[in-house]
Order: C-alpha cells, then sequence, then structure tokens
C-alpha cells in the first residue's frame, strides 16, 4: 500500500515538473519618463482566451516584476501607478518562453488621473462578469469605462468580446476597429476583427487582418489555420493548404487541420496525400463531428 502511495506521488510529482516545462513567464522593468524604476506598480495580467485567468504582481523597488506558471497565449498586460497613466500592451507567451518587457510610465495630471482610476476599476470589474459569463452586464461596464477614457484600446477590445458574445455583430466590429486604430500591432484586435467579417460572409475583407495576424504571430497555428480558412472560402486553394500544413507543422495534434488539409489536397487532385491527412485527422480526434464525413470521403477516395 505504501509502495503504490509512493509511486503515484512520485507520478505526480513528474507531472507536475512536465506541466512546468511547458508553462512561460512575463517578467520585466517599469521606469518613468527620466528612466528612473518605479515601484508598487500594480501590474495586472488577464489571458486574452478566457478573462477568468488573471493574475497580478507588484514591482519591487527596482521597478521589477515577474509572473511564472503562464500557459502559452495572449496576455493583456495592464500598469497602473497613483500619478502616472494607465499603460497597456499586449504579450504573446510562447511554450516555456521567457517574455521580457520594459515599461515607461508617464506622469498625468490629478483630474485625469482619478478618470482613469475608475475607468480602471470598471476595467478589472468588467473582466470580472465576463469570466462569469454576465455578457450584457460586463458589456455595460466596459462602455462605461470607455467612456472614461477613450484611449485605452484593451478597452474597446474587450468592449467587442462582449458584444460578440451577446450577438451584437456591427457594435462588435465598430469596437474591434477602434481598438486596432489605437493598437494596430494587436494580434487579438485583428484576429477578432477578421473573424467577424468572415461571419458576415467578407471574406475578402477578412482576410487582410487574419494576414495581419500571421505576420504578427507566425508561429501561432491558430492565426495559420484561420487564414486558411478564410482562402479557401476567397477560392485561393493552394494557398489555404500552405497555411493548413504550417498548422500542422506547428501543432501536430490540430484536428482540423487534418481535415481542412485533406479536403483541399482532393481539389487540388492529390489523392494520397489527401487520404494520409483525412486517416492522420481520425487518428487525432476519432469523435470529432466531422468524423463520419471524413469516413464517407475516404471510402469514396479510397475507391
Amino acid at each position: 500500500m505504501k509502495k503504490t502511495a509512493l509511486c503515484l506521488a512520485l507520478a505526480l510529482l513528474m507531472m507536475s515538473g512536465l506541466q512546468a516545462q511547458f508553462q512561460g513567464r512575463i517578467d520585466g522593468v517599469v521606469t518613468d519618463d527620466a528612466g528612473k524604476p518605479i515601484d508598487r506598480v500594480r501590474v495586472t495580467i488577464v489571458s486574452q482566451r478566457t478573462a477568468s485567468i488573471q493574475f497580478e504582481v507588484i514591482t519591487d523597488r527596482q521597478g521589477r516584476f515577474r509572473q511564472v506558471g503562464l500557459h502559452p497565449g495572449y496576455y493583456q498586460v495592464s500598469f497602473v501607478k497613483d500619478g502616472f497613466m494607465l499603460s497597456s500592451t499586449e504579450v504573446r507567451v510562447s511554450v516555456a518562453g521567457e517574455e521580457r518587457l520594459v515599461v515607461t510610465l508617464h506622469a498625468a495630471e490629478q483630474v485625469l488621473l482619478k478618470s482613469l482610476s475608475e475607468a480602471d476599476g470598471l476595467f478589472l470589474k468588467g473582466n470580472k462578469l465576463y469570466a462569469d459569463k454576465k455578457f450584457a452586464e460586463a458589456a455595460a461596464v466596459y462602455e462605461k469605462a470607455v467612456s472614461l477614457s477613450a484611449e485605452h484600446w484593451g478597452y474597446h477590445l474587450n468592449l467587442g468580446l462582449a458584444y460578440k458574445k451577446l450577438d451584437r455583430p456591427e457594435d462588435a466590429m465598430c469596437a474591434f476597429r477602434r481598438a486596432l486604430e489605437l493598437n494596430p500591432k494587436s494580434y487579438s484586435a485583428n484576429k477578432e476583427l477578421g473573424e467577424m467579417l468572415a461571419l458576415g460572409g467578407d471574406f475578402e475583407a477578412a482576410k487582410s487582418y487574419y494576414e495581419k495576424a500571421v505576420e504578427l504571430s507566425p508561429d501561432d497555428p491558430d492565426a495559420h489555420y484561420n487564414l486558411g480558412a478564410c482562402l479557401v472560402n476567397t477560392g485561393e486553394s493552394e494557398q489555404a493548404l500552405e497555411h493548413f500544413l504550417k498548422t500542422i507543422e506547428l501543432d501536430p495534434q490540430y484536428a482540423d487541420a487534418y481535415y481542412r488539409a485533406g479536403t483541399a489536397l482532393i481539389g487540388l487532385n492529390r489523392i494520397e496525400d489527401a487520404i494520409a491527412n483525412l486517416e492522420k485527422f481520425l487518428e487525432v480526434a476519432p469523435d470529432h463531428a466531422q468524423a463520419g464525413i471524413a469516413r464517407q470521403i475516404l471510402q469514396a477516395i479510397k475507391k
């Protein structure tokens, strides 16, 4: 019995260590306009995939901060300190990656600071409501935050996400466009606007935003998959196939990419390659919603 318990404990320890190897971290330093380190800055790190994943750290006397244990993905990182303008940026954490930030906070007038402080509080409240799936309430709170601080791209991005959940596509697109105006290098804003346009059937317009997302994050499998799916709808099958294959290269377990690659290869009359990809699709995701169709396709093309 003791031996079994010991083996279980060792297994859990090994799993924990393995998981830690794949987690990343964000660290950096915050200074003022003169390059002097700022201590006691509140650094909030929110996952762009799900607002329920949030972290908060405080800078030390040297203005340094660090957050470990981050799963791969995009994070919105905000910096708040009394007497300074709020600052925010988007960071992509890779597998076992270390992302380092150097942030400068600018001094602000007290009248403006009061408004910014209230907006930041509303933004965090909105994130909590969004994480709790209270999307209408979250949207209302984000709207108020935007009214107080209209130049913060993150407020517009999260407002757009709430509108998207509420099935308000036009409002969502307006919010994502404003987020992009304020931060053209936001992967999330480009991806979200591309998705909204694609859902509305405007694949030509969506393509440029998906292409920008790939440019900003060339090693992100989702970025390549989204662009590939869009290119299928613009009639660019060969280019779409390139992005599906790149998706698979970056993530060999990306089931949907095998399926889309397989169907694209059929259209290009590359039957053997199509069979290989569809069989791999079934191996990776035998219970996928498209598994039955994949089996039917395989049966037909193998004759």
